[in-house]
């Protein structure tokens, strides 16, 4: 007995261990750190940064994992973290399941200060990981810190002209007088530039700085389509580049080129900032404490570079016969060099480019090489990109010619390159883009596929989703779109088309935010976004206008300005940050008193901006855009926007109130918004319903009327007449323009009519977005029937219903940022299989559904720190916590 009883204890003691030591067992990491949404940003605007991130578990058969606890250390350097000495922050052990944007409570971060940070959690389980991998980010300069002077070429002016078409390269020789233990350059431009550290190109960013308001512009009020400059503010970003192992002690050089951008475009209905100029600073810290400062003045030299035409509209001409190989290094002989001279501070602040920037995003090789008998070389590439050819290892003889002309239905500029004659050369644009699958070269004997490649230059905004069915044209529909909308973000603005006009469009922004915010990565895109809109904004009035930052090719109306209502609260919807809408809140408020002076008798918007002769003027009134057949009535479309603004702006008030946001009377706000939506919802019903007829009109007017919501007396009828529009009289196609389609799917969804939604999305012929793919297309385009911009990605609007109905994941926004969300997916034999992933701000969410003979398989895989309700036919509600889960289910 004695020994049965040790053996007992025994066993009983190995047990123990053996649970001790399994709870023991790191099952989550803390990974993907970001601050401010960005991965490593080298500066940032704010002293209070917020860090980011994702809890993953470390297996996939682990369920119900959470985060009780968080530990956030930041030092000074990465020497000190990696010690782990916390000299500017150690949160300690914190209680809480927060993992997005945990707001900085450190010591305060110094104009310039470089830190290093990384976390560690707790899990259900009171386990805690090991330390994330170190994260860093730099801070901004402080207004007074900055002692560069702008400096331009001498053989420009400070107006821009059309003359101003070659690029001027700087340059500054700089000796270092010891050993470099810091070398940080912050750099800005009105124009764009790329910055050379002794011969050496610091960064592979392109087509930077970001596009902003820089300055105050004469004649606005006199341009084709005219506003007041009295914009609310003026603004240039600036970019740091950590160039430490690019300098040395002794002697060491600086070069800058310096392109046109946005300060001085061609296009006749642009209206350009001034000429180009740039400022720079060089912060120099020596291995023994002391710092230096390298600035721009008028001791730069400065020439004209190869780069003899550079326009974003007009293209490129580069002749390599005028290359100088050191002009960025020391050794140049710098004789025919000119001494820079002043040029006026932009009236904008200088404001670190928390935002992303244009990089190189794909490369394609071509997928066909032909060459013509007359010597034209036509190379053709798997699908249309916005960016640029490069060419590596052509040859010619000195003062030869290439030209490289891009196919595309919109003009572009050109692309020509003049040989040096000297070996092998390459080719490639710098300070513009071009739109194109295909391209005709000319003026080189030799080519091989090897030596072509076409590169998608954007603003580098990652897709992080995606839609997958057993339907290949729904599968092709979202990638064209996906597509379209990678071309069209460049300079950390979303355009209209790239090719075209390049603007940045209010109107097609807000249409297509949701569908953007639910494909990409884009939180940081949108804060800078949305500040530009804030700074265009009218202080008299609160006008918005139809592009931001502005320029006068910008047609627009209602709908257009409405972007500073609807882009907020899509963005605090997607990502729950609140400091979006308090940083929006005013300039929502006041988009909506523009609107308000609108307002008939009747209590109906009708919008009459007028030209300086006092007539309505046609591109500031819009209402709806792009019909398939016919347009709504432009009081309609304003109404309903008036509406949806004072609606969104009323929800945003009542977030603000829950968080007791100082600074304005939201509690009054919200009462007063929401009594504006109802009015205006009740003034829209007395003035376009026709009783008669049992509808409120035609091309997207029913859509409009039922997803603001009708009276519940004529619903039924209302749902019937749009069912019998499309359904018989449009032959189950669509009948909207841009905004008509934006809600088109997602109101048939929500009325019983998922069927008819998908019979019309399927459709091959006119009007579709299958009849484009159908001739093509690989992304979409303006127009149904194929008129103007065959590259435009505003009718992705409405295609957020495939997420959201379809595969069923829709956001629940009393608990934003995805912390939990509905999937009710769309089950029929007709579509056997539907799934949407997306990585959230908590991690990877993804819900598939199968059919699986008469029943149906749904797989949901849930994030930590989130929740997911699941809702099936023949079966209880269900919520589900982090893990993948399976359901079974009959229709």
């Amino acid at each position: 007995m004695e020994r049965k009883a040790r053996l007992l204890v025994l066993l009983l003691a190995l047990w123990t261990a053996t649970v001790a030591s399994a709870k023991l067992v790191v099952e989550m990491e803390p990974q993907r750190l970001t601050c401010e949404d960005m991965a490593n940003p080298t500066t940032i605007e704010t002293r209070v940064p917020r860090f980011s991130w994702i809890n993953t578990p470390l297996s996939d058969t682990l369920k119900g994992k959470t985060q009780t606890a968080w530990q956030i250390r930041v030092a000074s350097s990465a020497k000190k973290l990696a010690k782990g000495k916390a000299d500017l922050w150690d949160s300690k052990k914190t209680v809480g399941n927060d993992s997005y944007l945990v707001c900085y409570f450190g010591k305060p971060l110094k104009s310039g200060q470089e830190a290093w940070w990384q976390v560690r959690v707790w899990d259900e389980r009171g386990v805690v990981s090991g330390w994330s991998k170190p994260a860093c980010f730099g801070v901004g300069l402080d207004a007074k810190d900055w002692k560069a002077q702008w400096i331009g070429a001498p053989w420009q002016g400070e107006k821009a002209t059309t003359d101003d078409s070659i690029a001027p390269m700087f340059r500054k020789e700089v000796y270092l007088k010891d050993k470099v233990s810091k070398a940080k350059a912050y750099i800005t431009a009105m124009g764009f530039f790329e910055l050379y550290a002794n011969g050496t190109r610091v960064s592979d960013d392109c087509l930077v700085p970001g596009f902003t308001n820089f300055t105050r512009r004469e004649g606005l009020d006199k341009a084709n389509i005219p506003i007041s400059d009295r914009f609310r503010d003026y603004r240039v970003l600036y970019l740091a580049y950590d160039i430490t192992d690019l300098v040395q002690k002794g002697e060491n050089a600086l070069g800058v080129l310096l392109g046109n951008g946005w300060a001085n475009p061609s296009h006749r209905l642009m209206a350009p900032f001034g000429s180009p100029r740039f400022l720079c600073q060089l912060d120099i810290t020596y291995a023994n404490g002391r710092r230096e400062l390298v600035v721009t003045d008028e001791s730069w030299l400065v020439k004209e570079s190869p780069i003899r035409h550079n326009d974003i509209y007009s293209g490129e001409v580069y002749d390599a016969r005028l290359e100088e190989p050191l002009w960025a290094s020391v050794g140049c002989n710098t004789s025919g060099w000119q001494h820079a001279v002043l040029r006026k501070a932009p009236d904008g602040k200088l404001t670190a480019q928390d935002a992303p920037v244009d990089k190189v995003l794909e490369t394609l090789r071509p997928t066909s090489l032909t060459h013509s008998k007359t010597g034209e070389w036509t190379v053709e590439f798997d699908h249309e990109v916005s960016g640029r050819i490069h060419l590596r290892g052509i040859s010619g003889q000195a003062g030869q010619q290439l030209s490289i002309q891009y196919v595309c239905e919109s003009p572009l500029g050109v692309d020509k390159y003049i040989f040096k004659g000297e070996g092998k050369e390459e080719h490639a644009a710098r300070f513009t883009w071009y739109v194109f699958s295909k391209a005709v070269i000319t003026g080189v004997e030799h080519l091989t596929p090897d030596m072509i490649t076409a590169e998608c230059i954007g603003t580098d905004v990652p897709v992080d989703a995606r839609f997958f069915t057993s339907d290949r044209l729904l599968n092709q529909i979202n990638t064209i779109w996906q597509q379209s909308q990678t071309d069209n973000m460049h300079c950390a603005v979303a355009s209209d088309c790239p090719h075209r006009e390049r603007a940045p469009y209010t109107g097609d922004g807000q249409v297509a935010c949701p569908t953007v915010m639910e494909n990409f990565d884009a939180a940081a895109f949108y804060r800078k976004w949305l500040r530009d809109m804030r700074d265009t904004q009218n202080v008299d009035d609160g006008y918005v206008p139809n592009g931001a930052p502005w320029q006068p090719i910008c047609g627009g109306g209602v709908a257009w300005g409405a972007a500073m209502n609807i882009i907020p609260w899509e963005l605090y919807v997607h990502t729950g940050d609140i400091q979006v809408l308090r940083e929006n809140y005013f300039a929502m408020k006041e988009q909506l008193r523009h609107m308000q002076q609108s307002i008939t008798p009747e209590g109906i918007m009708f919008q009459q901006k007028t030209s300086p002769e006092g007539q309505p003027l046609y591109w500031l009134n819009l209402g709806d855009w792009s019909p398939a057949f016919g347009l709504p009535k432009d009081e309609l479309v304003h109404t309903f926007y008036l509406w949806y603004c004072a609606e969104l702006t009323a929800r945003a008030a009542r977030v603000l109130e829950d968080h007791t946001f100082n600074g304005m009377n939201v509690v009054e706000d919200s009462y007063t918004f929401r009594e504006l939506a109802q009015r205006t919802r009740e003034a829209f019903h007395r003035k376009f319903y026709d009783a008669e007829v049992k509808s409120y009109g035609d091309f997207g007017s029913n859509v409009l009327a039922l997803y603001m919501g009708v009276p519940d007396s004529v619903k039924a009828d209302v749902v019937r007449t749009l069912e019998h529009e499309i359904a018989d009289t449009y032959k189950s196609h669509l009948n909207t323009g841009i905004f008509g389609t934006r809600f088109l799917f997602e109101v048939l969804c929500a009325n019983g009519l998922s069927e008819l939604a998908l019979q019309v999305l399927r459709q091959r012929d006119f009007p579709g977005f299958g009849n484009w793919i159908a001739q093509g297309a690989t992304v979409t385009w303006e127009a149904w029937d194929g008129s103007n911009s065959h590259n435009h990605p505003m009718f992705g609007g409405g295609l957020v219903s495939l997420y959201r109905d379809f595969a069923g994941v829709r956001i629940d926004e009393k608990k934003p940022g995805y912390r939990h969300v509905v999937i009710r997916p769309f089950l029929s034999p007709s579509l056997p299989r539907v799934g949407y992933e997306k990585m959230t701000p908590y991690g990877l969410l993804r819900s598939e559904v199968r059919r699986e003979g008469e029943n149906y398989r749904l797989t949901v895989t849930v994030p930590v720190g989130t929740t997911a309700t699941v809702v099936l036919p023949n079966r209880a509600p269900e919520t589900l916590s982090q893990g993948i889960h399976t359901l079974m289910c009959a229709r």
